[in-house]
């Protein structure tokens, strides 16, 4: 698994019927150590309904493919979680921001 933000989205109006319905958000990997953004922009499914400049943990593989909006569909990231925090040795390193 991995922590990243969504930086943007991805519209694309020809591709394979199992991609039709499908959120594309493009999010960029976080050190987890350093909580700064690093590493590669990648496009990734959304299955929780994130939006943009959201903290989210996504999943590679064949992992990508095991929730309801992602079964067998022919994804290689997606994204199964919206965080609201994130703690590590007792010290908050993220806390999404609430109204």
């Amino acid at each position: 698994m991995q922590i990243a933000r969504v930086k943007g989205t991805v519209v694309s109006t020809n591709k394979s019927e199992k991609l039709v319905g499908l959120k594309l958000l493009i999010v960029k990997p976080i050190d987890m150590e350093t909580f700064e953004e690093k590493g590669s922009l990648m496009v990734a499914i959304d299955a929780v309904g994130a939006g943009e400049g959201e903290v989210v943990m996504c999943v590679g593989g064949s992992s990508s493919r095991q929730t309801v909006v992602t079964d067998g569909r022919p994804v290689d990231q997606s994204i199964v979680a919206i965080i609201d925090t994130i703690e590590v040795d007792g010290q908050r390193k993220f806390e999404k921001f609430r109204d």
